[in-house]
């Protein structure tokens, strides 16, 4: 299907599928098995100017949007999910500086962020402060020209690789929600550690990391945004951000179908290639269906439409869907670790939990739903 895309995004999308499939499918398993990080895929993404393609020009970018960051992670995903977070990981920790920032922040941070000098990183996550970001404990507490952090935080992808996090603690907590604010936090400040790597089912390339802060203080112009106005940061990063993860699930969707399909037309049951069989023929009429119906989705909403939560959690299932049947029709090989297929399976299950689980987007989508009736009662 033609999507009349430019010359600029044709460019993207040609770039990282060289890199995608000329330097990363041949390294997957290993950065899967050993979970180191990919450094040497960095440098490719640095060289090819892949970390600014959404960041604007005159902060060292290349001028694009979400829409030409979701080209670029789908076609690595299509190779490893994993390491196309590299890419995604550091954009959602560029994203709240992007919206949010100061002129200075903007500045400071976001060159380096576009080169992929630095990497970015992001969590609002707490061990009780999951789907319920309302319950974080984590505190910052301004001390004349600093604010002093304490507390825990979970599951930052990108863990200790990155240097610029976006991050969230309570500075007023009696006020609950509306006491939470967002922060710019350096890697190397003191009473900033790393805790525990998690050990992961999928997208093991990509470290996922506890943050602990000890009496952390940073620089009160570290703040994003107003005190208090931390979930409105957030809320804004993910309706720009879960566009990327559906790229990235959209990207598992078409890899693992692409890899099945090919053994299916090698593979030969009862004297015939396994593609011959109407079954196999179906199961693979579903899944393009179902990956053309979401990048269809998921392309209209990266160029500009507000349905965020929707392409997240469509694309999510997806993904899910698909790999699950790429694995059937591959049958026993494709439940082994040496055949590339399992790992799709394993990689695109994080796409329906991470930047809000699936449920929640569909409370979400529920929500906004019932807003629009009721404003459109009221016009009447």
């Amino acid at each position: 299907m033609d999507y009349n895309l430019t010359e600029e995004q044709q460019f993207i999308v040609e770039t990282a599928r060289n890199i995608a499939q000329q330097k990363i499918k041949k390294v997957r398993e290993h950065y899967d098995k050993t979970e180191e990080y990919p450094w040497e895929i960095v440098e490719e993404f640095r060289k090819a100017d892949l970390f600014g393609v959404y960041i604007p020009m005159e902060y060292g970018g290349l001028g694009g949007g979400a829409f030409e960051l979701v080209l670029a992670v789908e076609e690595i995903s299509k190779a490893c999910a994993g390491i196309a977070l590299v890419l995604a990981g550091t954009a959602l920790g560029a994203y709240p500086i992007m919206l949010y920032g100061t002129e200075e922040q903007k500045k400071k941070y976001l060159p380096d962020l576009a080169s992929g000098k630095r990497l970015g990183a992001f969590t609002i996550t707490e061990p009780e402060a999951g789907s319920d970001a309302t319950a974080t404990k984590a505190t910052a507490k301004l001390e004349g020209d600093h604010y002093v952090l304490n507390g825990t935080k979970v599951y930052c992808t990108n863990g200790n690789a990155a240097e610029i996090y976006s991050l969230f603690f309570s500075t007023n907590p009696a006020r609950g929600a509306r006491g939470i604010s967002a922060f710019i936090v350096e890697k190397g400040t003191p009473g900033f550690e790393f805790g525990r790597k998690e050990e992961k089912m999928g997208i093991r390339a990509s470290p996922t990391y506890q943050l602990n802060f000890d009496n952390c203080k940073i620089p009160k112009e570290n703040l994003l945004g107003r005190e208090g106005g931390g979930l409105l940061v957030a809320q804004a990063t993910f309706d720009v951000s879960r566009p990327g993860v559906a790229a990235q699930a959209l990207g598992i969707a078409q890899g693992a179908m692409d890899e099945a399909f090919a053994y299916a037309r090698t593979r030969r049951q009862f004297g015939q290639p396994v593609i011959s069989f109407q079954a196999m023929q179906h199961k693979l009429a579903n899944m393009a269906m179902d990956i053309e119906a979401a990048r269809a989705m998921l392309y209209q909403t990266a160029r500009g439409t507000k349905e965020s939560a929707m392409v997240k959690c469509f694309c999510s299932d997806v993904a899910m869907r698909v790999t699950t049947e790429a694995v059937q029709m591959c049958g026993g090989i494709g439940y082994m670790r040496d055949f590339p297929i399992e790992k799709f399976m394993r990689d695109a299950k994080i796409t329906q939990i991470y930047e809000g689980t699936n449920e929640i987007q569909r409370n979400e989508i529920a929500m906004m739903m019932i807003k629009e009736a009721a404003q459109a009662g009221n016009k009447k």
